[in-house]
C-alpha cells in the first residue's frame, strides 16, 4: 500500500469518463488515494492502472450500477467502512434523456430519477456520518446550470441537488463536512453524445473543459462553498435566471438540449 501524502481518500461515481475522470485525475495529481465506481469494469482496471502509475497513489475500483440497490449498497458499504475511511465523496454519475418527458416511458424517468436524485442521496446519508464522527470531510455533487431553470426532469433533479447541498453545507459544514454542488453548464465531455442530443446549433462561447470545471468546483469546495459555477460568463447566466419568467427560462433550458 502506497501512502498520500495527506492519508485522504476520494470516492468518485462515474469516474471513468468526462468529469468524473477529470475529478479522478486531479485528485490523483494532489495525492490522495482514490476509489473509482463505474459500470464498465475494463475501463475502471484501465484508469486505475494509469492513475497508479502517474501518481503512486492506492486506486481501488468498484464496478457498480447505481440504478440498482446492490450497485448502491456495494458503494454505501465502501462509505462507511473504517480501514481507509473515504474523506471525499464526488457524486458524478448520471445523464440526460434526449425527448420531452411525455415521449418517455415512466421507467426511463424513473431510472433516471434514481441516478440523479436517489443514488447521491443514499451515498451522502451513508457518508456523512462517519465524516461527522471524524470531524471532516467533503462532499462534492456534480449538479448543472439546468438546476437554475425549468428544464423538465433532469432540471429538477439537479435543482433537488443544489438544494440539498446548500442546506447540508450550512448545517454540516460547522461541524467539518463541507457540501457543494457543482453547477457546470455545457462541458465537452461524452454527455451529450451517449443522451443522442445535437451539440450543432450550441454556441462555442457556451462551452467549457472538464480540467476548468474540476479544477473551480475543488477550489469552491476547499473554500467551503455551497455552490460552485463554473467560468464567470456561467455565473452571470445562473444570477441572470432569478430574474428571467418561467415562460422563457423554460424555452431556454429546451433550446440548448
Amino acid at each position: 500500500m502506497t501512502d498520500a501524502a495527506n492519508n485522504s481518500t476520494a470516492l468518485i461515481t462515474g469516474a471513468t469518463a468526462g468529469l468524473g475522470a477529470e475529478f479522478a485525475q486531479q485528485l490523483g495529481a494532489q495525492r490522495h488515494n482514490l476509489v473509482l465506481v463505474a459500470r464498465d469494469t475494463a475501463r475502471l482496471e484501465a484508469k486505475a492502472v494509469r492513475l497508479r502509475q502517474d501518481f503512486a497513489i492506492d486506486v481501488e475500483i468498484i464496478s457498480a450500477d447505481l440504478q440498482t440497490a446492490s450497485g448502491v449498497a456495494a458503494v454505501a458499504a465502501r462509505l462507511t467502512q473504517p480501514q481507509n475511511p473515504v474523506t471525499i465523496l464526488v457524486n458524478n454519475a448520471g445523464y440526460g434523456l434526449a425527448k420531452p418527458f411525455e415521449q418517455n416511458t415512466v421507467q426511463q424517468e424513473a431510472d433516471q430519477l434514481a441516478i440523479l436524485v436517489s443514488a447521491p442521496m443514499q451515498l451522502m446519508h451513508a457518508a456523512v456520518e462517519p465524516m461527522l464522527a471524524r470531524g471532516q470531510g467533503m462532499i462534492i455533487n456534480v449538479a448543472s446550470l439546468a438546476g437554475f431553470i425549468p428544464r423538465g426532469t433532469y432540471g429538477a433533479s439537479k435543482a433537488w441537488i443544489i438544494s440539498f447541498s446548500k442546506w447540508a453545507n450550512v448545517n454540516y459544514g460547522p461541524r467539518g463536512v463541507h457540501v457543494t454542488a457543482v453547477c457546470p453548464g455545457f462541458v465537452h465531455t461524452e454527455f451529450h453524445q451517449r443522451m443522442g442530443a445535437s451539440t450543432a446549433k450550441i454556441p462555442g462561447w457556451l462551452w467549457l473543459n472538464p480540467d476548468r470545471v474540476v479544477r473551480e468546483g475543488l477550489a469552491a469546495a476547499w473554500a467551503g462553498k455551497s455552490v460552485s459555477v463554473p467560468s464567470r460568463r456561467y455565473a452571470a447566466l445562473a444570477r441572470l435566471s432569478k430574474f428571467l419568467p418561467e415562460r422563457l427560462g423554460a424555452a431556454a433550458g429546451w433550446r440548448r438540449r
